[in-house]
């Protein structure tokens, strides 16, 4: 098994349920595992799932606002698989370093594991 990785991508978004959210903005750390089975030595990019095209794709889709996180990861999850018939499993996670929530010091977050089974 190969698995691909995405660590930590930091995007500045406009996700969230409130309205000063959609207005203001947040900052989003998102995290992209991909697993797949290589059939023969990888020796070019093309025999292998390429992470800028799926740095592109988080980036896209973090870029259409959207009122929960749920919605977001489970987009991009099957977004990859689509695109990926080589991957088996994506997992993603996306963080809320500053959640609108009273006195509240901490981050919040979602993630999702789809498996093509």
């Amino acid at each position: 098994m190969l698995t691909i990785h995405l660590n930590n991508v930091i995007f500045y978004s406009f996700h969230g349920l409130y309205e000063h959210e959609r207005i203001t903005g947040n900052s989003f750390i998102v995290s992209a595992t991909i697993k797949y089975e290589p059939t023969t030595l990888i020796i070019d990019i093309h025999q292998t799932i390429d992470y800028v095209n799926i740095y592109e794709l988080i980036k896209h889709r973090m870029s259409v606002a959207t009122p929960l996180l749920e919605t977001i990861v489970m987009d991009i999850a099957n977004a990859i698989l689509d695109k990926y018939i080589q991957a088996i499993e994506v997992d993603i996670s996306i963080t809320k370093k500053n959640p609108p929530i009273p006195n509240y010091e901490g981050t919040v977050g979602v993630s999702f594991l789809l498996n093509r089974k």
